[in-house]
């Protein structure tokens, strides 16, 4: 494989020293782009993007084209383990993602198996491959998945939800359910990740996107005890080269030295705690990525050079610092003002390295 020209983010993930802190954003190949909207018009829809190699390549690559990012994240939805355990994914147009057969039944429960990803996600790991080609070593590709927890959300209420009812229910009645749920579901993300370690993704992140929701207990039980089971169970290395791995729960403020614990080279970090805190609180144990409300880039240049740089000041001088967003970036973003972050992001940031 080539080698990377610009490995500043496998750097920064695994704190060893950088020239700048490496920038890439949660969304990046998004709706706010116009050329991926015309990408995605060629498909047809969203899921058949996704499942098409040749578009979800050419949509991991537009962001690169635009700005100088420091990482591609290949182009897919952390939902594509349920689609591939059968449970019907579809996404119903202004709704978000939907599930024609959640799991609600007991036998339905208890009949779910990890599906093969060299089988039913081949569609992926051919993205990953293919990404990864055409990238020919400029930056590192990164891989993905939901957290077991935040795929069984969605399996059990069958898309998304204000409450995840159905779920804390199950979690209080049933738990024995939920924890099978979880257990086929951290055996299926486990062997997902590691056949895009194969493929040829750099750097593998986790997205718990609803672990914050939980109650302190339950977090631990049903949420980090398989993210942590996961991280145990990845390939740290492929062909001889170290594969960091990010952890990301959003609203998993109050449990960070928690989630530091479990392995993982970096901890995501959502908006509402300050990268600072965060920083005197995990010490040296992981590098920390984060954490711009991603709503400051509806504003203005001058806004979002004011905000990216009281992160940089906050985290202060030294390694371990990856800057992103606090969750995904919104369609309805100015591309302009992603270059105004980038250029900010790269400029003031050297004097802290």
């Amino acid at each position: 494989m080539t080698k990377l020209k610009n490995d500043t983010l496998i750097r920064a993930l695994l704190r060893e020293p950088v020239p700048y802190t490496p920038t890439w954003l949660m969304r990046q190949a998004g709706r706010y782009l116009p050329e991926y909207n015309q990408t995605r018009a060629r498909a047809g829809n969203f899921l058949a993007l996704c499942k098409n190699p040749d578009l979800a390549t050419e949509v991991t690559l537009q962001p690169l084209a635009r700005y100088p990012l420091d990482a591609a994240i290949v182009f897919s939805d952390i939902l594509t383990i349920p689609d591939a355990m059968g449970l019907g994914l579809y996404f119903a147009e202004g709704e978000g993602p939907k599930f024609e057969r959640p799991l609600r039944e007991e036998w339905a429960i208890r009949d779910l198996t990890a599906p093969d990803p060299a089988d039913h996600l081949r569609y992926v790991l051919d993205t990953v491959s293919q990404a990864r080609r055409a990238l020919a070593g400029s930056v590192p590709l990164i891989g993905f998945s939901g957290s077991p927890f935040t795929l069984a959300c969605y399996m059990i209420e069958g898309g998304g939800s204000s409450d995840f009812a159905s779920v804390k229910k199950m979690l209080y009645q049933r738990p024995d359910l939920l924890h099978h749920i979880l257990n086929v579901n951290a055996s299926a993300v486990t062997a997902y990740l590691n056949a895009q370690i194969e493929a040829g993704a750099q750097v593998v992140m986790v997205f718990d996107t609803w672990g914050g929701m939980l109650s302190h207990a339950a977090f631990h039980e049903f949420s980090l005890a398989y993210t942590a089971r996961i991280v145990a169970g990845l390939k740290r290395e492929h062909d001889g080269v170290r594969v960091p791995t990010i952890v990301f729960t959003k609203g998993g403020g109050g449990w960070l030295e928690d989630i530091a614990a479990i392995g993982c080279d970096a901890v995501g970090l959502d908006w509402t705690i300050d990268i600072g805190a965060a920083r005197a609180r995990v010490g040296t144990r992981v590098a920390l990525q984060g954490n711009l409300d991603p709503a400051i880039l509806l504003s203005s240049p001058e806004a979002i050079q004011r905000e990216a740089g009281a992160i940089l000041a906050s985290y202060g001088r030294g390694n371990g610092h990856v800057f992103n967003l606090g969750h995904g970036i919104s369609q309805h973003t100015p591309p302009e003002n992603v270059a105004a972050l980038l250029e900010t992001v790269r400029g003031a940031s050297a004097s802290y390295h």
